[in-house]
């Protein structure tokens, strides 16, 4: 124990621990979509070409600044492919136990090292629960894939082996809100198939709804008032969201001849949903971004901002965030000094970790978006949609993301990696970061406002 406590020491801190993994998987996945093989060509992609796709495919973005299809070889599709389940379930592993972590049902030490002092939980236990995610991430990517792949067998007409190569890529892309795509139109030649559009919005619902909601779903779905406070708001705000998402697009883009306008209204309901979902993180795309109204890219970006659910493969500041950031704004417009969600209470410190992420999205997000703008002839909406997309991992885009040049590619690198391990980490960070004040300074009445 004495030869591994230096090492351990090292990794006292769930930020450290996620930065690191995530880190090395980019490492690993820009080498080796920089070798020649991953490429149609035979010649090396250049490692910013390398290191951006690696990094979207890690933090399951799907930002791309090549033609998939056309540029990666089977290879290097094999890789992006794997890079982003890597990235799906780590970050759900993660999530978890440090869900487990900060609810004081996982000792720190059963997390960081198998050898250390059993607390609450012990590692057998650890372990059942990994290896059930695992088994539940696999489940769920085989049932998407199955349905997919008979829908291009059947549908399409493709050979056995393509079709199988098609429903297996896409289907670890929508559970793990990838938004890779092996077309170079996304998914916009399927508009209005729901065999293909319903399994990967259902299957990017899913994973972004988080492994702990999952389960409780699955335990207590016909007793509601046995969810926790989590499950609850994840499930009522991630249903008005997707309630309200559909109408926004189906009002906004109902007679817009580039998007559905051109769709008989079954058709514009199935692709209006579709695109209410994708914003939660999944980013593959059914109508053309680049032709929508504004107002529609504002919509999309309020959507990517939010996110999916916490313990998810969703990004942005999580619907659980949202959710509770509402009831905080209630509480204080109502002048309740507590805040009450359902019969429970909301600590205090979690009501400063909340604002806390919310606010520091938006710095990071607005600085970005000047930086873009300052280095880019693009317009606002644009670049605030692109930034928008890279800090909530989503990967929609209105088609800019190619023009940016170098140094904004690696902008959206960084942006990217901070916007995946950043409420994870922080949120962590914020909840196991207790200090213990020993005395109170007078108060003092300021002017707010």
């Amino acid at each position: 124990m004495a030869a591994t406590a230096p090492f351990l020491a090292r990794f006292q801190h769930p930020a450290q621990v996620v930065a690191t993994g995530f880190g090395l998987a980019i490492s690993v996945g820009t080498a080796l979509l920089s070798l020649p093989i991953a490429t149609t060509t035979g010649e090396s992609a250049g490692w910013v070409t390398a290191l951006f796709t690696a990094a979207s495919a890690v933090c399951v973005t799907g930002l791309a600044v090549v033609d998939t299809e056309a540029h990666w070889s089977v290879f290097g599709e094999v890789v992006i492919a794997g890079l982003a389940h890597v990235g799906g379930l780590g970050i759900m592993t993660m999530a978890t136990l440090f869900t487990l972590l900060v609810s004081g049902r996982l000792g720190l030490r059963a997390t960081i090292a198998a050898q250390a002092e059993i607390k609450t939980l012990s590692m057998s236990d650890v372990r059942r629960l990994v290896l059930k995610l695992v088994v539940f991430s696999l489940v769920c990517e085989a049932i998407a894939a199955t349905v997919l792949t008979g829908r291009f067998l059947i549908g399409y007409g493709e050979s056995f082996g393509r079709a199988l190569y098609l429903g297996g890529f896409h289907a670890v892309m929508a559970f793990n809100s990838a938004g890779f795509a092996l077309w170079p139109d996304s998914l916009m030649r399927f508009v209005t198939d729901p065999w293909i559009c319903l399994t990967i919005a259902t299957a990017a619902i899913v994973g972004g709804l988080g492994f702990p909601v999952v389960f409780e779903l699955a335990r207590h779905w016909r007793r509601p008032r046995k969810w926790t406070v989590v499950t609850r708001v994840t499930v009522v705000v991630t249903v008005i969201l997707l309630v309200a998402g559909t109408l926004v697009f189906l009002v906004t883009e109902w007679r817009n001849p580039k998007t559905l306008g051109a769709l008989d209204d079954s058709g514009k309901l199935l692709a209006a949903f579709f695109t209410a979902v994708m914003p939660r993180s999944a980013g593959f795309n059914s109508l053309d971004i680049s032709q929508m109204y504004p107002s529609s890219w504002l919509t999309t970006d309020l959507l990517m901002f939010i996110g999916g659910g916490s313990a998810g493969t969703a990004g942005g500041i999580k619907v659980t965030t949202f959710g509770m950031l509402a009831f905080i704004i209630w509480a204080e417009l109502r002048g309740e000094s507590r805040v009450n969600i359902g019969h429970r209470r909301l600590p205090e410190a979690t009501q400063r970790q909340v604002i806390t992420i919310t606010v520091l999205g938006l710095m990071l997000v607005a600085f970005s978006t000047y930086i873009l703008l300052a280095m880019t002839p693009h317009g606002l909406d644009q670049v605030l949609f692109e930034a928008v997309s890279a800090f909530g991992t989503v990967g929609l885009s209105t088609g800019i993301t190619a023009s940016l040049g170098p140094a904004g590619h690696v902008l959206l690198t960084v942006l990217m990696f901070i916007g995946r391990i950043g409420p994870l980490t922080l949120g962590s960070a914020l909840a196991l970061n207790r200090r213990a004040r020993h005395y109170e300074l007078p108060e003092e009445r300021v002017i707010v406002g």
